[in-house]
């Protein structure tokens, strides 16, 4: 079955913002089945949007939209829909309830235009947001099931897992069958070298990527006479090429890279604690995006050496003979920083994330980092290219997969005093 997702908003056209939800809409169908096959952006024009429904409802058999489902003037692909449809709009009383009770929670009073948002084409199936005030709706546009989003990516993701998914896999072809490998370590090209005939090797298998900074993400997705065929198709393929990126792979389907490294503390029994300098932190704030209050004992940011010196036990002659961008500083400070947690696993970084600071023994993106643990230290270093927040993005994550690889390797989790 056929799908197009539909983006709408001034901003999207203009360059304004990035459109990342027709990249999570487009991986959604087609873990679901279905094959997307296009993508459509408009702006907040009334008839540009129509045309669009139009054409799309009569084309494919599902169509995704986001956009324009807001209070404010602009907003009016609630309209266009209600129009193209022959559907006339209606307000919905539950909808109204509930924005009431929002705002009133909020401490905040409900101003006249909010009251738009629950105004839905009378053939409308209502879609809640538990995230946001602008609910979603699904409705017949031609011969598709057409459904509209907020354009919010949490407001989207929310209604999608709590609603659309569920009416959309019921109609969803069950031939296909995708595993997505999360990887980190090597480039698009090398991942793609790597995996050189594992297609012709599978019928039935396409091997797809995406480069999302830092990471790659490797999509097995197979087709079959039903699902079975297809799940097995995916899942033989799968085999092939875990055996060919031994331990890049980090995670599959929505482990992330936090994820990975919480799965193999945990697995260990060990404890975590970051010494950083060059990230400013971004290790610990890593971390945090994701429940780590049970491994993750807290995080220090030592910029200057008196900070290393003072928090983290660093000998200051350590640093006058090798510098603070060095191996031995990076070790110092991981070491220092389970002394002070009584954490079983240390990471420090150091390094020079630039634009200056640099020189020619010591460029700048030279970073050196360590993860201090109870069999030993191990220690890597790396001059990173790109922007400071380039470097500093991949030094963080370079250290949490060294995190990653020792906590899973054996390095079990006994508490250091």
């Amino acid at each position: 079955m056929s799908a197009a997702v539909l983006s709408i908003g001034t901003e999207i056209t203009r360059g304004e913002i990035v459109n990342t939800n027709a990249s999570w809409i487009c991986d959604a169908l087609t873990s679901l089945g279905f094959e997307v096959t296009e993508l459509a952006t408009v702006d907040d024009d009334r008839e540009r949007i129509r045309s669009a429904l139009h054409r799309l409802g009569a084309t494919h058999d599902v169509v995704i939209c986001t956009g324009g489902l807001g209070p404010t003037t602009d907003d009016v692909t609630t309209e266009c829909a209600s129009l193209v449809a022959g559907s006339p709009m209606v307000r919905d009383p539950e909808t109204v309830r509930v924005l009431f009770e929002r705002f009133r929670n909020l401490g905040a009073p409900l101003v006249t235009s909010n009251l738009k948002q629950a105004d839905f084409p009378s053939s409308a199936t209502i879609l809640p947001n538990a995230a946001g005030t602008a609910p979603g709706f699904a409705m017949r546009i031609g011969r598709a099931l057409t459904m509209f989003f907020p354009g919010v990516p949490l407001e989207l993701e929310r209604i999608w897992k709590d609603h659309a998914e569920g009416m959309l896999r019921t109609i969803a072809p069950r031939t296909t069958h995708q595993i997505r490998l999360r990887t980190f370590g090597l480039g698009e090209c090398y991942v793609g070298e790597l995996l050189a005939g594992v297609e012709e090797s599978h019928p039935g298998v396409t091997i797809g990527y995406r480069a999302t900074f830092p990471e790659i993400e490797v999509k097995v997705l197979a087709h079959g006479a039903d699902a079975a065929q297809a799940r097995e198709r995916a899942e033989s393929a799968t085999v092939v090429v875990r055996e060919r990126l031994g331990e890049i792979v980090y995670g599959q389907d929505d482990v992330t890279m936090v994820g990975a490294v919480a799965r193999a503390l945990r697995g260990c029994g060990g404890t975590l604690s970051a010494a950083e300098s060059c990230t400013g932190g971004l290790v610990a704030q890593l971390i945090t995006g994701e429940p780590a209050s049970d491994y993750f004992a807290g995080g220090v940011v030592t910029y200057s050496n008196e900070a290393k010196i003072a928090l983290l036990g660093v000998p200051a002659e350590l640093i006058a003979t090798h510098g603070a961008v060095s191996e031995e500083v990076a070790v110092a400070m991981a070491k220092g920083v389970c002394r002070a947690t009584g954490s079983s696993f240390g990471v420090a970084l150091t390094g020079i994330a630039g634009p200056t600071g640099g020189t020619e023994e010591k460029p700048v993106g030279l970073v050196h980092w360590a993860v201090a643990h109870p069999l030993g230290v191990e220690a890597r270093h790396k001059v990173f290219w790109g922007d400071r927040r380039r470097i500093q993005r991949r030094s963080a994550w370079s250290a949490l997969d060294l995190v990653r690889r020792l906590a899973g390797g054996g390095a079990a989790g006994t508490t250091r005093g």
